[in-house]
């Protein structure tokens, strides 16, 4: 379980899960061979670069006061997602990937929201979660457009 002591806590978490998540998705655009999906995960891994950009302004501005006396324990196993292999995925697995980190990442920004004790980062938090679930229905509407209709 992941212990946060403080509101720099939750962002530095929150901040590390956005590098690595952009970074998952530029692995996922040299991985897949349709430009199309190359340009999308490339476009995803700028918006994770974004979500990172907020929570470094809300943490550097001092926007937020620490919790001081909240020790909060979130579950981490709960949204770990593969990491992308060195192989080449097929368009497939790289959809369902995508979906999977898109599902962990509102889930964590759900639970994220659920402990904190600031209004401001609560929001913060839901806006992220928001954004997420659309990323996630994005991948969604291409996977069944792809794999599950009638050719």
């Amino acid at each position: 379980m992941k212990q946060f002591r403080s509101v720099d806590d939750i962002l530095d978490f929150a901040i590390s899960e956005e590098e690595a998540a952009a970074e998952f998705y530029r692995q996922l655009a040299s991985t897949v061979s349709t430009p199309v999906m190359q340009q999308v995960f490339e476009e995803f891994a700028m918006e994770e670069v974004v979500h990172k950009q907020k929570l470094l302004l809300v943490k550097e501005q001092r926007l937020l006061l620490p919790a001081e006396d909240t020790i909060v324990e979130l579950w981490k196993g709960e949204i770990v997602v593969d990491s992308v292999s060195e192989n080449a995925l097929e368009y497939q697995q790289a959809l369902q990937l995508a979906i999977d980190k898109e599902k962990a990442a509102f889930k964590m920004y759900h639970d994220l929201a659920g402990v904190a004790d600031d209004a401001a980062l609560k929001s913060l938090f839901m806006t992220l979660a928001e954004e997420e679930a659309k990323h996630k229905v994005r991948f969604e509407v291409e996977y069944d457009k792809q794999f599950l209709t009638d050719n």
